[in-house]
């Protein structure tokens, strides 16, 4: 009976890989199920809408569950005061330094894994799987261990007052002392979407997520058996649905259950392609820290003006996190795309990816731009009813969703340029846009011009659209095309 089914099963996906390559229509409901399934396709051929969408519908859903977690998360966590909510808001800010590490990281290893499948080298996609781990074991110790003693002053360096401090101390350590979790959980996913295995990164934070949501309401109010830990109960949370994901990446790499397996010859540590990741890495971890510390600042120029503002800021961005993410998984496509591309020697076809990955995700943030400054007062008082903070709430939401078609363009193209390995495009208009412009233009409209927390609304709207048109315009002349990636050294012997 086994065999039967596996027979049977074998025979499906002939008739799959008949029917594609005979261009026969087939309807959306297959479509959806083979994206969910994971299935097997070349990306470097066929059709490149079908290979969006592929590659889209897990890696959408996979943010979308992560966005999910940000709401929920925030709406717990409010119920138990602005401290604790500025507390969340001001980890989360300094969080984002071990995000920009991993996202850099994490930008290098999907770039080098694509081109090296692309390539037709699993090999070579092992032996950069394999450093990018190690560099994240190293990266996340050095950091996480002083984090575990002076969280506490760190709080109190980006401007918390003693009860911000007292409410969130514990929170802050115990979720920046294990972010080499998070560095494992970045650096994995992306493993994963640079071999064209979304689905494994899927299926990895809706359980690290699903997981979270289930303990965080247990732990912060004491639900059954648990104990009443508030907004350290959150911190715990995070950490075991974070550390289940783990898990279950390692299971995943080391059985071979996508494109790369960790077993083999090729699964040690090499010198030279470890070089290869640090030096593609460079640019995606400072184009990422050049926006986070504009937005740690951005925190700073708001907390002056008190506790609600604060709060309404932190509850706004997560709804903007919201939308962003799933629309950043969909920009992810465009990176696989065009690293995978590249290494098969079609950047035509990469150029082409890339521009209808962009309509795709302006039509998704157009609808979610009307619908946001339609219901902005209705989605701000789900999360907290005192009047300040939801008239700063309102104020943000609706004015950093002016930019949504920009962000769409934006996103794309930062993700495109690190699919074919460059870099440091992304980190010159980002120091350009962000610190150049928007630090300044945040302090000269909140300051100067007199218009308080507004004024930083309006600079994030203003610098990510001027990011996006300026991407746009450098990537139509195609320099990115000619990205050289070190060869692997090993090739010979795949």
């Amino acid at each position: 009976m086994h065999r039967d089914k596996e027979s049977l099963s074998a025979e499906g996906r002939a008739r799959a890989a008949a029917q594609e390559r005979a261009g026969a229509p087939r309807s959306w409901a297959s479509e959806v199920r083979d994206a969910l399934r994971g299935h097997q396709h070349d990306y470097t051929s066929g059709s490149l809408g079908r290979a969006i969408m592929l590659l889209a519908i897990p890696m959408v859903l996979e943010m979308a569950m992560e966005s999910l977690f940000a709401i929920c998360d925030v709406f717990f966590v409010a119920r138990l005061g602005d401290d604790a909510v500025a507390a969340v808001g001001l980890t989360e800010a300094m969080l984002t330094v071990v995000y920009a590490l991993a996202y850099g990281l994490g930008t290098a290893t999907t770039a080098l894994v694509a081109r090296r499948i692309g390539e037709k080298n699993p090999n070579g996609a092992v032996r950069a799987a394999t450093q990018a781990i190690a560099l994240g074991l190293a990266v996340g110790v050095l950091i996480g261990a002083p984090c575990l003693i002076g969280a506490p002053r760190l709080l109190e360096l980006m401007g918390a007052h003693s009860g911000v401090i007292a409410a969130g101390g514990a929170y802050t350590t115990i979720l920046l002392g294990s972010n080499v979790i998070i560095m494992l959980l970045f650096l994995n996913n992306a493993i994963f979407r640079g071999a064209g295995d979304a689905v494994l990164a899927m299926r990895t934070l809706w359980l690290a997520n699903g997981i979270n949501l289930v303990l965080d309401p247990c732990l912060i109010f004491g639900l059954g058996p648990f104990p009443e830990m508030g907004v350290t109960g959150a911190a715990i949370a995070t950490v075991c649905g974070r550390g289940a994901g783990v898990l279950y990446q390692c299971w995943a790499l080391r059985r071979g259950v996508g494109r790369v397996a960790l077993r083999g010859a090729a699964f040690r540590l090499q010198p030279g392609v470890m070089l290869e990741l640090l030096r593609l890495s460079f640019g995606g971890v400072a184009q990422s820290l050049i926006a986070t510390a504009s937005w740690i600042a951005l925190m700073r120029i708001v907390s002056p003006y008190g506790e609600e503002a604060l709060a309404g800021y932190t509850i706004a961005i997560r709804i903007v996190i919201f939308a962003l993410l799933p629309s950043w998984g969909l920009s992810n496509a465009a990176a696989t795309l065009v690293g995978q591309n590249l290494g098969a020697g079609r950047p035509e076809r990469a150029e082409r990816s890339v521009w209808l990955t962009g309509l795709f995700n302006t039509a998704f943030l157009a609808l979610v731009m009307v619908f946001f400054l339609a219901f902005a007062p209705w989605l701000i008082r789900f999360f907290t009813d005192k009047g300040p903070t939801e008239r700063f709430g309102v104020d943000a939401l609706r004015i950093m969703s002016y930019g949504y078609v920009f962000y769409a363009w934006g996103m794309v193209m930062v993700q495109a340029y690190n699919g074919a390995g460059d870099t440091m495009t992304p980190t010159k208009l980002n120091l350009l846009c962000y610190w150049f412009c928007q630090i300044p233009l945040a302090w000269v409209l909140a300051r100067g011009a007199g218009l308080g927390p507004s004024g930083v609304f309006w600079s994030v709207a203003i610098a990510a659209s001027l990011l996006a048109v300026a991407a746009v315009l450098l990537f139509r002349r195609g320099r990115w095309k000619n990205v050289r990636l070190a060869p692997d050294e090993e090739a010979g012997g795949r």
